[in-house]
């Protein structure tokens, strides 16, 4: 996804057309972002997608290969865009976000089969909902063969598929998300009812409040840094980059938590999405995560 941000005092009701404060272009998607966030801390990253055959795919297939990511993206799509996600940010940092996925639609199972043919293994597969199901269902088939620990991010949220649930070794909603897939808001006793639906592969981020995670029959808050949010956006993909990242390198679910909890958090201390991503030098220094080369 490409992101086009505006910033706003106040943002347009019905109807109504107000100034804004400032505009950037910016690259993004679920995907994108973990993906950047993951080579950031020193994975190996192979990303498999598509794009469209215009300005804004020929942009991401440059910024993505600088950032050291093994690209799978195909040839560009004609047809469509490549996906767009045009974002509203407050003062406050918070956001409204709606995505027009374009070219991720073109995420097939036969596609995800072609690129990943000649991958020897990985540690960690990460899948968002950008793109269809059934593509991640194949991917993360992928996963159990070459023994890797397969992260779901449900997002944008939706029903999941059975079979993706099924071959998930985490799931990573966000407040709003686990509400929209388990029916309720996520308070501990609504976590605790979902991980044991999940056989406890469960984190739950929570903004500003930091995550939640189910161990055994309680819930593990881990907290967020005391920053000073000025853009949260991307700060829920940064988290799962990191939370991938640490599952790679032989982290428990709580350590994970932890790094993921501090590269969430310091992306809101700046503007953008990728542009915000915390070093891993600042990742280490604040949670003490050693060096590695998952993929």
């Amino acid at each position: 996804m490409m992101d086009l941000v505006t910033y706003a005092d106040v943002l347009p009701g019905p109807g109504q057309t107000l100034r804004g404060t400032e505009f950037r272009l910016g690259f993004g998607g679920k995907g994108a972002n973990q993906a950047v966030m993951a080579a950031v801390l020193g994975a190996d990253v192979v990303f498999v997608n598509r794009v469209g055959d215009d300005l804004f795919g020929e942009l991401t297939r440059k910024h993505l290969a600088q950032q050291g990511i093994e690209l799978r993206l195909g040839d560009p799509i004609g047809s469509v865009s490549t996906g767009v996600a045009p974002i509203w940010v407050e003062p406050s940092g918070a956001n409204r976000i709606i995505i027009v996925p374009g070219a991720n639609e073109a995420v097939t199972p036969d596609a995800v089969r072609a690129d990943l043919a000649d991958v020897p293994g990985a540690d960690c597969v990460v899948c968002q909902l950008e793109v269809p199901q059934d593509a991640i269902a194949e991917a993360f088939r992928f996963g159990r063969r070459w023994g890797a620990v397969n992260v779901l991010n449900p997002a944008p949220a939706g029903a999941i598929h059975d079979d993706v649930l099924a071959l998930a070794d985490w799931i990573v909603p966000n407040e709003s998300e686990f509400e929209v897939i388990f029916g309720a808001p996520p308070e501990d006793a609504a976590i605790l009812r979902a991980a044991a639906g999940l056989e406890g592969r469960l984190v739950v981020t929570l903004g500003e409040h930091g995550a939640a995670v189910a161990v055994g029959d309680a819930v593990r808050h881990v907290a967020a840094l005391p920053v000073r949010p000025t853009d949260t956006t991307g700060a829920g993909d940064a988290f799962v980059g990191g939370f991938s990242y640490a599952l790679a390198m032989g982290a428990d679910a709580a350590e994970a938590v932890r790094v993921a909890t501090v590269c969430g958090s310091l992306s809101t201390e700046r503007h953008g999405t990728q542009a915000s991503f915390p070093s891993a030098e600042e990742v280490r220094l604040r949670s003490g995560l050693p060096g590695a080369d998952p993929a």
